[in-house]
């Protein structure tokens, strides 16, 4: 299959070399002609619109594998640690994820793979689109048109990945066109030349893509986010008044809206008391609703069908509750739901956690010190409390947190609030009372849910930061309001907002969903950020220090690239 063809693994640029060689030749023999007709190439994949389709939607399943898995891209496990919201409370020495960056090197296995997956997507991207500029449009069923909205989904992806690249390794190779012959002397190209590129293709994107609502099926790109991306580059290049442009776009030409009343497919079956529409957000079967107005890109899992899958990595965001031990009067504290005649000693609500996401003390509770109201901080959003569920013990149905002193002065450990008890934001990441899989481990924390790429109310927050950089406050302040007034969370004045005001506030609507260091990186606050945030115990501020602002160019991409001078960024 074409899928399989395209899903490649070990992505060096050496290796995008020799794929494109054996990729896209048709022929190492012009005597003998030979044709590829028992073998996939894109001569003959991309020989009709199926064989398209077929191409475009190996580039969303490799997306949303990027998203989903444990390395790679992770946007679930990038998105906080190494940030100032979390590190891994599993056990916070652990060094084979950003805890320190003292101890990032240039062969660890994340900088490596998330250099490999953004060329992977990259790679694909520019095959599909050398290949579909040289079909007639008559194969089309929509003609020009339909041969455009693929090249518009696949130059979306190339822009979207290099955003990753070169705001994590700064300035990176720039690749537009497939490679068809060996090639050892990849040059780093500028930032700004990037950026450049990634303007040029988001605008292609707005001008071909469909609007949303006319999109071919759910999690199928539209306008919107290509514009959103696209003011967002322009902040990057610091040009705040073009990104205004560009998000104003988004506001006023599309249906977006905030959802401020309760919608959905699980109404009245609120699980930790009653909801609202945040937490309506993130119910499982409501991200494709079309009365959902505020999704504008959503990763699709699409479980229960042939080439489907779940989230087996969405159990990173919950504490590991069960490991407490006996309570102090010696009595299991956690039966758990009963399955088979037994008891599992995992709940079917709190699912079963890891803790390599541990939020740090900022997200549970520095944020929420001056407005305790906001309803993002509820217990039906936010899961404060862990309660023993034995009868036989004299702590029945009272908190974890409360007892778990009661075991006396021998008891503390680094572990029991790093990895046992902290706040839990399930049902952002998890699906409580739903986990029909491995009942026996109370679901091993997977989640058939949808994942937000991109909800409205990002978009609102961006144009906020963009009248920061023109000091229009007044402006900014309307913006974020509309995201807090959803939450019933106090109105934030003019005078009152800056660049951390709207990071605190991204920190409250967006956690979890945005890359969080791509947005401290842009603000310029990224070093300053970890170092006073980031609580982890063992390694504090996760020893970040300036040169930290880029992570190491994968040594492997310096030996192999003989031809010309690949420099390391400074400081490994």
């Amino acid at each position: 299959m074409l899928r399989n063809i395209l899903r490649l693994r070990h992505f060096s640029l050496l290796a995008i070399v020799l794929t494109g060689i054996t990729f896209l030749s048709e022929s190492c023999n012009k005597l003998l002609d030979e044709k590829p007709l028992s073998f996939l190439t894109p001569v003959n994949a991309y020989a009709s619109e199926a064989g398209v389709e077929q191409g475009i939607n190996a580039i969303y399943s490799r997306v949303a594998y990027h998203y989903y898995s444990f390395s790679d891209f992770a946007v679930m496990m990038w998105s906080t640690l190494g940030s100032d919201e979390g590190y891994t409370g599993e056990d916070p020495s652990f060094t084979v994820y950003l805890n320190s960056y003292k101890l990032m090197t240039p062969t660890s296995r994340w900088v490596v793979a998330t250099w490999n997956a953004g060329y992977e997507i990259i790679n694909m991207s520019n095959v599909l689109i050398a290949q579909v500029e040289k079909m007639d449009s008559s194969l089309f069923e929509n003609g020009e048109n339909g041969k455009d909205e693929y090249i518009a989904e696949a130059r979306f992806f190339r822009a979207w990945s290099y955003r990753y690249l070169v705001s994590t390794y700064g300035p990176v190779p720039l690749l537009t066109k497939p490679v068809q012959t060996a090639k050892v002397d990849f040059k780093r190209d500028s930032v700004q030349t990037i950026y450049k590129q990634m303007e040029d293709d988001y605008k292609y994107a707005v001008a071909h893509l469909p609007i949303p609502g006319r999109e071919a099926a759910p999690g199928r790109l539209t306008q919107g986010p290509a514009w959103h991306y696209l003011g967002e580059a322009f902040l990057e290049m610091h040009e705040p008044d073009s990104a205004i442009w560009a998000l104003d776009h988004v506001v006023n030409d599309y249906n977006y809206h905030l959802m401020t009343q309760r919608f959905g497919t699980k109404l009245g079956h609120d699980v930790f008391g009653d909801g609202d529409a945040y937490y309506d957000l993130f119910t499982n079967g409501n991200q494709n609703l079309p009365e959902n107005t505020e999704a504008m890109w959503v990763i699709q899992v699409t479980p229960f069908i042939q080439g489907g899958g779940i989230v087996e990595s969405a159990y990173i965001w919950g504490p590991r509750y069960f490991d407490v031990g006996p309570t102090p009067d010696g009595k299991k504290p956690f039966l758990g739901t009963m399955y088979n005649g037994r008891y599992t000693g995992y709940s079917d609500t709190l699912s079963r956690g890891t803790a390599e996401c541990r939020g740090t003390n900022y997200i549970y509770y520095d944020i929420w010190n001056n407005d305790l109201g906001d309803t993002r901080h509820a217990n039906y959003n936010m899961l404060k409390h862990v309660y023993c569920d034995n009868p036989a013990s004299i702590y029945y149905r009272k908190p974890m947190d409360e007892w778990i002193h009661d075991y006396g002065p021998s008891r503390p450990t680094m572990l029991d609030t790093t990895k046992i008890i902290w706040p839990a934001i399930h049902t952002k990441f998890l699906d409580p009372l739903n986990y029909p899989d491995l009942p026996a481990l109370g679901g091993a924390g997977h989640t058939y849910k949808d994942w937000y790429a991109l909800r409205f109310a990002e978009t609102l927050l961006l144009r906020a930061e963009a009248y920061v950089d023109i000091n229009r406050l007044d402006l900014a302040a309307a913006d974020i309001n509309k995201v807090r007034e959803r939450s019933h969370a106090a109105p934030v004045s003019p005078a009152d907002v800056n660049l951390d005001y709207i990071l605190d506030e991204r920190a409250r609507e967006l956690y979890g969903e945005e890359w969080r260091s791509i947005t401290l990186r842009r603000m310029g606050k990224l070093i300053e950020r970890v170092q006073k945030y980031n609580d982890n115990p063992v390694f504090p501020g996760a020893q970040i220090q300036p040169y930290n602002i880029h992570w190491p160019i994968p040594q492997q991409e310096i030996d192999l690239n003989s031809g010309a001078n690949f420099p390391q960024n400074p400081g490994y």
